[in-house]
């Protein structure tokens, strides 16, 4: 009503304004009462001219040009014999916006939202948008179940023809799911197809889940998840006939209904491939996840789809579009579905350019690229470029877009945008391990020297069992075809008696390169050669086993030491990743020349199974076996394998499994066989957590003195829970186990924590 009267009031004054004018020519315009605006910007928007014949149709005119552009709340125009004469009055200036009682919604996100409608500091005031502005944070609030919220604004007037504004928000308490009606279901029971809803009646967790909290978008989405098991099991023509939401007078509870008809499952009686496929059917048909005599569902017609699509994208095809059509016969409750495809044109790649890198060079980037300029776009060059530029560990983000060039059809430039992180560290830690103790570490490493991508780096650690300090340098690309050269200078000393094994210590002083040969995406060949010079000191209780070896050999070992080791990495991340596998196979060997002749071969896996979207199956196998040869008699005892301990066999104390020596202290031997399995499943209440990782497992494993001795009969089997936090100040590892197999005199330990050491 106010809006119509003030409508009429406006018309009527421009009405005024107009009779009152006789026709005459403009020779001069004169602006009054401008406070902030500028005189440019009136005679921008005024429709008169100097030199114009105004009439009472043209002072109309311009008076609504004026009201439009919304600076003004009142416009008068008046003449001095030739002189026209422009009367306005501004609206004020917005001079600050603040929110007060917002809980649900964060004030930047709010003020983001003003701004976006035209309400920010600086603008023009303007009350009617105030009012719409009001009205629709009310509908925001209540698509949330706030059906209470209460929301009132004040506008202060200040000086300089300014206003302040002030938003109060009472939210009030969510609207509450008091029940679900599910009519209509004949083949699942309610409880079958809520189970994947988000929304939910009011249960012992709805304090913390929020489940309870009514929202419009969430009763879509689970609206959606109901369609979606109905279509993926056959049901084709599954309807959702009606729903109602109800809420009571009190705005407390709310009562949902949905109304459904099932209808009757099909099968799929015919697949077939249409349009212009570009590619063999041969090819395409292995990508069609739908076979004839299937119960029909979307879910396996839309891989199949997006599967065709991807192959076709690798070959240029890069806008491909495939369309699933069903013919649907409803006597004999069959469907036959057609995958239509419109391939386009072939795209092919301009330009690829670089942007964000400002301390890494262009080349660094540009030889982990997978894709060619000027050949044709393939999607999953792509997006393994995207990959390899995460992987290189420089860079916090990593994004691809594919703009079209313009004026062409079949051309796009391919802008790979990074935001650089610091690849330089200075570190210092402190940390804790039941076998090791106190652990104290401080590094400096520069992953990505003068933006050059080689590394170079210096480590010092110490514990009550290692004291260690290394030197290395790396060159990822010392050809470029990728093959890695690094070399490496170290000083270890080692207390065996403190990690509760034999009484002995060593020093070892290593010098060493590296080479890595990149086999393929995923596999890579490392060749090392290393010098060797190993100090053996006996300690006061050594057991006769350490003494006769070196009685046979002296306590002073050089040796020229040679490893080879593949490996092959599909992991979709280094830290908690979720599917994909690592496997490594390694061998060393000391040649001839060297004090003592030995070799160790030794195979690690893991493999990362996604059961769903939060429950992962890892299965970990390590396999060992060293021996000597030639004058050598025996494996070194400080080369031995030795197992047990959080990150091995848990509920086992570290490194205590296996032979004993003569002082009945673990001692390892030359066989270790352990192999872990584990649900990992996400902490309750925190399922989205990025820094904690729980898991259920079963362990085993045992070490042996020689491949003679192996017998199933021996080995050790725990089972148990784990949890690992990354914590700020370094990663965090605590296990619980009850072991399943054990031998009397076996050291059990069925807690198990570390702190601060690597993953």
């Amino acid at each position: 009503m106010k809006r119509i009267v003030g409508l009429v009031l406006l018309l009527g004054c421009i009405s005024v304004n107009a009779l009152a004018f006789d026709a005459f020519i403009v020779k001069d315009i004169r602006v009054e009462g401008l406070q902030r605006i500028s005189a440019g910007t009136v005679f921008n928007y005024l429709p008169i001219k100097i030199g114009s014949e105004i009439n009472s149709r043209a002072t109309a005119k311009a008076i609504r040009a004026l009201f439009k552009t919304g600076f003004f709340r009142d416009v008068r125009l008046e003449h001095d014999g030739d002189v026209l004469i422009v009367f306005v009055s501004e609206r004020p200036a917005i001079s600050k916006i603040e929110l007060s009682g917002n809980e649900d919604f964060e004030t930047e996100d709010l003020l983001r939202t003003l701004k976006d409608v035209g309400l920010t500091e600086g603008r023009t005031f303007n009350r009617s948008l105030l009012d719409r502005i009001q009205q629709e944070l009310g509908r925001q609030y209540q698509n949330f179940g706030k059906y209470a919220v209460q929301i009132e604004s004040e506008v202060t007037p200040l000086e300089r023809n300014r206003v302040a504004i002030h938003i109060d928000i009472v939210e009030g308490d969510a609207a509450r799911i008091k029940q679900i009606n599910l009519v209509g279901n004949k083949v699942f029971s309610e409880k079958t197809l809520f189970d994947d809803f988000q929304l939910s009646v009011t249960h012992l967790l709805s304090f913390y889940t929020k489940d309870d909290q009514y929202s419009r978008q969430k009763l879509s989405a689970d609206l959606e998840t109901l369609r979606s098991h109905y279509l993926d099991r056959g049901y084709i023509n599954f309807k959702i006939l009606s729903t109602q939401v109800s809420i009571t007078p009190d705005k407390q509870d709310i009562y949902i209904t949905i109304n459904i008809s099932e209808g009757d499952v099909f099968r799929v009686n015919a697949v077939k491939l249409a349009g212009d496929l570009k590619l063999p059917q041969d090819d395409l048909f292995p990508a069609v996840k739908v076979n004839k005599g299937d119960i029909f569902s979307r879910k396996q017609a839309t891989r199949s789809a997006d599967a065709i699509t991807a192959l076709l994208s690798n070959e240029g095809y890069y806008f491909t579009n495939v369309n699933t059509v069903p013919d649907i016969d409803n006597e004999k409750k069959e469907v036959a579905l057609t995958f239509f495809v419109d391939p386009g044109k072939r795209v092919y790649v301009r330009r690829i350019n670089m942007v964000g890198n400002t301390k890494t060079r262009d080349e660094v980037l540009r030889r982990e690229i997978r894709q060619l300029e000027s050949a044709w776009i393939s999607a999953k060059s792509v997006e393994r470029s995207k990959s390899r530029l995460r992987r290189l560990g420089y860079f916090e983000e990593v994004n691809v877009e594919t703009p079209a060039v313009p004026g062409t059809t079949d051309q796009v430039d391919i802008n790979f945008k990074v935001k650089e992180k610091p690849s330089g560290n200075l570190l210092a830690g402190l940390g804790f391990s039941q076998s090791q103790g106190l652990i104290f570490n401080v590094s400096v490493s520069q992953e990505n020297f003068l933006g050059t991508g080689k590394q170079i780096g210096f480590a010092f650690n110490n514990s009550d069992v290692n004291t260690q300090y290394s030197l290395n340098y790396t060159n990822p690309f010392y050809t470029v075809d990728g093959v890695s050269r690094g070399f490496l200078l170290s000083f270890r000393e080692t207390d065996a008696d403190e990690a509760d094994i034999s009484d002995f210590s060593t020093d070892e002083l290593r010098a060493g390169v590296t080479y890595g040969i990149p086999l393929n995406e995923f596999d890579r060949v490392r060749v090392n050669f290393e010098l060797v010079d190993t100090d053996v000191t006996l300690g006061r209780t050594a057991p006769i086993e350490v003494a006769e070896f070196l009685d046979d050999n002296g306590d002073n070992f050089f040796n020229y030491l040679v490893s080879v080791s593949w490996s092959h990495d599909t992991r979709n991340r280094a830290i908690f990743p979720t599917r994909g596998a690592f496997q490594a196979l390694s061998g060393e060997i000391t040649i001839p020349g060297s004090d003592l002749t030995y070799y160790k071969l030794s195979y690690r896996q893991q493999r990362y199974f996604p059961l769903t979207k939060s429950f992962t199956l890892l299965m970990k196998g390590d396999l060992g076996y060293g021996n000597a040869y030639g004058d050598t008699t025996e494996l070194p005892f400080f080369e031995n394998f030795f197992a047990g301990g959080v990150r091995s066999v848990r509920g086992f104390e570290d490194n205590s499994l296996g032979d004993r020596d003569s002082n009945n202290e673990p001692f390892g031997g030359n066989v270790k066989i352990v192999g872990n399995a584990e649900l990992i499943f996400p902490v309750p209440f925190q399922a989205d957590s990025k820094t904690v990782r729980m898991s259920a497992f079963f362990d085993v494993g045992n070490i042996y003195d020689d491949s003679d001795a192996f017998d199933l009969a021996d080995l050790r089997a725990s089972v148990g829970v784990a949890a690992t936090w990354l914590s700020p100040v370094g990663p965090l590892t605590f296990s619980i186990a009850q072991p399943l197999r054990e031998e009397d005199g076996d050291d059990v330990q069925k807690f198990q924590f570390s702190f601060g050491s690597a993953l």
